[in-house]
């Protein structure tokens, strides 16, 4: 018999924050991994562990936060070393009898030479070849990032314009409805990716932003040269056949950004 207890990793991250909501809505207790020490509330309590602090500590630390732990969502990832942690989440893991482990990657981390790509192919290995039951979840770059993106780029005086790369965004709300779809259920291996509803070159996306704001901009095309390049303009980082949209657009993402 399983319990209703899930751990999340990143339940405090841009993607967290929507996950842990909804998994409470679901009866779910929740406890998330975090560097720093959280009070409890509103049924969610907080494990302080630093996935890619001292070795030992974060092993003794984990092995405390996977006590009594059904799922686990490792959802925690940044700019570097995302191998590294999820193969320590793992084995402690295995060493908890976890019954699934959710994990959340990129489309494309098997295509684009890029390192945070890499890491995120890297840390897929270490969850398939774990020999838990589990399930892994491609998904698109997120609004959120896109933003970031062009908001950077339209403060400078001439907007560089990448040609041949392309975006499709997709709303964190719908992937984290479908992450705790999936942990919900039972293991599935590799899902199929989810990707926003419309592909966007960079220079779309950013027009997008500036008009939503009544600016305009003066653009530069720019050229991504050699391997990551090339693999951009092959579209490597946009959702294959078989995958899944949401529906929610860049469009109606900036209105409602812009208006807050």
């Amino acid at each position: 018999m399983t319990n209703n207890l899930v751990l999340v990793t990143g339940g405090t991250g841009t993607l967290g924050r929507q996950v842990v909501p909804l998994l409470r809505a679901a009866a779910r207790a929740v406890r998330v991994l975090s560097r720093q020490e959280r009070a409890a509330g509103d049924g969610v309590t907080y494990a302080r562990c630093d996935l890619l602090g001292d070795p030992a500590e974060a092993d003794v630390r984990l092995d405390g936060a996977l006590a009594g732990v059904d799922t686990v969502l490792h959802l925690a990832g940044g700019p570097k070393d995302d191998d590294e942690a999820t193969r320590r989440l793992v084995a402690a893991a295995r060493r908890a009898g976890v019954r699934h482990l959710v994990y959340i990657s990129v489309i494309g981390a098997d295509k684009v030479p890029l390192d945070y790509f890499r890491a995120k192919l890297a840390a897929e290995e270490a969850v398939t070849g774990s020999g838990l039951p589990y399930t892994v979840l491609r998904a698109a770059q997120f609004h959120d990032l896109a933003f970031t993106v062009v908001e950077k780029m339209a403060k400078l005086p001439v907007v560089p314009v990448p040609g041949g790369v392309r975006w499709e965004p997709v709303d964190v709300r719908e992937v984290a409805a479908r992450l705790v779809e999936l942990a919900l259920g039972e293991p599935a291996g590799a899902v199929p990716d989810l990707a926003g509803p419309t592909v966007y070159g960079m220079g779309e996306l950013t027009r997008g932003y500036l008009a939503a704001q009544g600016r305009r901009f003066r653009q530069m095309p720019v050229r991504v040269p050699g391997e990551l390049g090339r693999a951009y303009r092959a579209g490597d980082n946009l959702a294959p056949a078989g995958a899944e949209h949401g529906r929610r657009t860049w469009e109606e993402f900036l209105a409602e950004r812009l208006a807050a």
